[in-house]
């Protein structure tokens, strides 16, 4: 399952908060939970220990989300957040910058970024 926002919606709400409609900076993060539903709608999340879903999402300075993406808890943050990136490209045309902790390392995610980004 994949969620993605439209970019208008955190849109006008910076604009009500006196920010441009776009914002500049975003970070992002996943989080492994449990649940309850069959197997099929829930994966393994072998660092965490975690059997369920995964929940990512790139939020602004004031915790607006840019980018929302649910998938099962198997799925990389790396390969996930490049997707939901891209899914909601339209309303990332002035992100300059992205901040992320350690799980999302590495050249090819930094350069997947930077594709995403660029390519607007």
């Amino acid at each position: 399952m994949v969620i993605a926002l439209r970019s208008n919606q955190a849109g006008a709400a910076r604009e009500k908060l006196g920010r441009n409609a776009c914002s500049a900076f975003l970070i992002i993060d996943a989080q492994s939970v449990k649940n309850t539903d069959p197997a099929a709608l829930k994966g393994y999340d072998a660092g965490k220990k975690v059997s369920g879903i995964k929940r990512h999402i790139a939020v602004d300075t004031p915790g607006l989300p840019h980018a929302v993406a649910v998938t099962t808890a198997e799925v990389t943050d790396r390969k996930e957040a490049l997707q939901a990136l891209t899914r909601c490209k339209p309303g990332l045309s002035r992100v300059q910058s992205l901040l992320a902790d350690s799980d999302y390392v590495g050249q090819p995610f930094a350069q997947g970024v930077q594709e995403v980004l660029a390519g607007m």
